[in-house]
């Protein structure tokens, strides 16, 4: 008996913060010109989001404010980051009252994957009608303006979102693997479509392929398949797949998925370039959030790493041609690692670990500035667990109450704030924990 044919359902939440400013204020989203972005900040700051009428005026998401148009009359919001997570979180609740939480996989604090197969029967519909009603319901909910794509596959409803969408007045897009060859296999440029980025559309153009057409034939000759795998390696095979339509994972992978690797992290971009000793304090500051974080989760870690991203020069703004995933030009950085004797979650440890290598930083620096700094603690794991390695030289009693010492502080923090205990070097002026205790991914939070 052949497979039942699954209908996927993807939703995306249009101009997702703005929306939620245009809703607040009881505007209308889709003609309201409005920028979610920090005024407090100078005009090279980015636009977290730009309504979809100035999309439709011309300035492109996540411009910097210096970018638009003078001509054009609009409303400038703050972000309110803790905002817009509650709103999300409003709207995964109205997911919930059509589908399970086993068949819903948020992508994304906008996007969310619905698996609506098994409610058609339920409903008395069809995964069009169903994907309809539950935009409509967001929509009557939030106000927030919602684009919905429908696939039979995971793959296929996420382009019928991303490119059919998009140009249909109704905001709908359905594919399945006939009608995805039949209609896109021609449409560039080939980074519209999910997963193919600048990098591998240049790679790809460079062996002649241009759209999902042209290499699905190339997969199809067996010089050019191999050519390929040489070049993409397993990766190759996820290309090939996508440009026939074929997506093999579905829900059930997703939420079976575990990582054999967790790490945690804090990273920032600097709003003014700093020296590599101001880049130490702000770096320990980072060590002491990640740390903290550790202990809340009951958990240690086996490794250190800190990575920084040079300020570009005069010179080497010239030379320098390495671009980013959304297109901002890198300039040359450095990195450096430490692993711990045993797994632990000693903020002594750490800050150790961090003064040992950071030298390395700031040789690899010189003379010039640090724009960005991110630290890494390695291989977390569930502290206790069986097979840690114990070390003759560590002081448990002291641990413990180091450790103690860090559940309480982090409890006070839950309770009061995090600025509410501070430590001296906060205080420094190179320090920025305080603004960033109030911040949410490096952005305000809001009231």
């Amino acid at each position: 008996m052949a497979a039942k044919q699954r209908s996927y359902l993807v939703i995306d939440l249009k101009s997702f913060y703005a929306s939620v400013e245009c809703a607040d204020r009881g505007l209308d989203a889709m003609t309201t010109n409005l920028v979610v972005a920090d005024p407090t900040r100078t005009d090279k700051t980015i636009c977290l989001a730009v309504s979809p009428s100035m999309k439709a005026l011309g300035v492109r998401n996540r411009c910097r404010v210096f970018e638009i148009p003078p001509g054009i009359d609009y409303i400038t919001a703050p972000p309110r980051m803790q905002r817009y997570i509650d709103v999300s979180a409003e709207i995964y609740a109205i997911y919930l009252q059509w589908v399970a939480k086993e068949d819903i996989h948020v992508y994304s604090i906008d996007e969310a994957f619905l698996d609506v197969t098994g409610y058609l029967e339920l409903y008395g519909c069809s995964a069009r009608e169903l994907g309809e009603r539950i935009r409509s319901d967001v929509v009557a909910k939030t106000n927030i303006p919602a684009t919905c794509g429908l696939g039979t596959n995971l793959y296929l409803a996420k382009v019928a979102l991303d490119i059919v969408a998009k140009h249909r007045p109704d905001f709908f897009g359905v594919l399945d693997e006939a009608t995805y060859r039949g209609t896109l296999w021609g449409h560039k440029p080939i980074t519209d479509f999910w997963q193919v980025g600048p990098g591998i559309a240049r790679r790809l153009e460079a062996m002649g392929i241009t759209c999902m057409g042209e290499l699905a034939l190339a997969s199809q000759d067996p010089r050019r398949h191999e050519a390929l795998y040489q070049e993409f390696g397993i990766n190759a095979e996820i290309l090939v797949d996508h440009a026939w339509g074929i997506e093999t994972v579905g829900m059930p992978q997703i939420k079976a998925y575990r990582s054999d690797n967790h790490s945690l992290s804090n990273g920032q971009v600097l709003g003014c370039s700093v020296s590599a000793e101001d880049g130490l304090l702000l770096a320990k500051e980072m060590v002491e959030r990640v740390v903290l974080d550790l202990v809340d989760k009951q958990c240690v870690a086996s490794s250190l790493y800190v990575w920084c991203g040079f300020d570009l020069t005069a010179e080497e703004k010239k030379w320098v041609r390495r671009v980013g995933a959304r297109g901002a030009v890198m300039g040359p950085g450095a990195h450096a690692g430490a692993n711990f004797v045993v797994p632990t979650d000693s903020r002594r440890t750490a800050l150790d670990a961090l003064a040992e290598i950071w030298p390395q930083i700031a040789l690899a620096a010189g003379d010039r500035k640090i724009k960005r700094i991110g630290v890494i603690l390695g291989n977390v794991e569930p502290a206790g667990q069986s097979g840690q390695q114990l070390s003759l030289f560590a002081d448990p009693e002291a641990e413990e109450r180091e450790r103690r010492r860090q559940q309480a502080i982090s409890a006070i923090k839950h309770k009061y704030g995090k600025n509410y205990l501070l430590k001296g070097m906060d205080l420094l002026p190179a320090a920025n924990a305080r603004e960033r205790n109030t911040q949410i991914g490096g952005h305000r939070a809001g009231a």
